[in-house]
């Protein structure tokens, strides 16, 4: 018996185009496809999960502004430029 908490294997079909892009970018980060595969499927439920709470923010607040919305995009579009520095090497 697995010691443990061993990951789940899914067996999944993915279009042929799909599937060469993934292998190049596991092999760009340097990561195995599963971690790849892994990291994709948290940040798509990641997005999911943030759409889902501003759906409720709004359905309890109110539609957002679109100051507001704008107020967000340019802190998306700082975090993104700090993240991308931050990755570079040196």
């Amino acid at each position: 018996m697995p010691r443990g908490n061993p990951s789940p294997k899914l067996t999944i079909t993915i279009d042929p185009d799909i599937h060469q892009n993934i292998l190049a970018a596991a092999a760009r980060d340097a990561v195995s496809v599963s971690a790849w595969m892994t990291v994709a499927a948290r940040d798509a439920l990641q997005r999911r999960a943030g759409l889902a709470a501003v759906a409720l923010w709004e359905k309890q607040h109110g539609p957002l502004t679109a100051e507001e919305m704008n107020e967000a995009r340019r802190n998306v579009r700082a975090q993104l430029r700090t993240s991308r520095t931050a990755r570079r090497p040196a």
